[in-house]
């Protein structure tokens, strides 16, 4: 039987990019391991979304595209915060699985010297479908609704994202 694929991401948050890249993952493997990276940080400028609510980001938009849950796995993985251990890490969260699916040339390099398979997978409009820029977008009171799943958008304003993202990026 064929070993799921593993499609990693902090999702913060989870943007049109990514589900470009892991509907490309997805039309693949018929099981992905969807991982949560820094999965102990919230409420933070750069990771302002907690772990759930990055879980439940995925879950709506994969069940408004009629993914079954049984094709695929949420795991949360904490930072390990070294490069050289992060494989490994991941390894300790993730139950075996098979190719790596990533547009970071940092895990490509850092899996394939461990002997994975991996697919470089495309990074659908790069600049603007980041989870950078979408934060900044939202502090600055710009447009940023277009560059998120629907439901991934009434999310964030149904926890008060908008107001918490303006929150933590208040300097005295």
């Amino acid at each position: 039987m064929k070993q799921p694929g593993l499609f990693i991401g902090r999702f913060q948050p989870f943007h049109n990019g990514h589900l470009f890249a892991l509907k490309e993952v997805l039309s693949k493997e018929d099981h992905v391991f969807i991982v949560i990276g820094s999965a102990q940080a919230g409420y933070t400028p750069a990771n302002p979304f907690t772990t759930a609510e990055r879980i439940v980001m995925l879950q709506l938009v994969l069940d408004d595209l009629d993914i079954s849950c049984n094709r695929y796995l949420i795991i949360p993985v904490p930072d390990v915060h070294n490069f050289t251990l992060w494989v490994d890490h991941v390894k300790r969260f993730v139950p075996e699985f098979g190719t790596l699916y990533t547009g970071s040339k940092t895990s490509a390099t850092l899996f394939s010297s461990q002997n994975i398979p991996v697919v470089k997978i495309s990074l659908h409009k790069k600049n603007s479908h980041s989870g950078t820029e979408i934060r900044s977008r939202i502090i600055q009171d710009e447009k940023w609704k277009p560059l998120v799943p629907e439901r991934v958008a009434e999310l964030i304003e149904e926890i008060d994202g908008v107001k918490r993202l303006k929150s933590l990026s208040y300097q005295d």
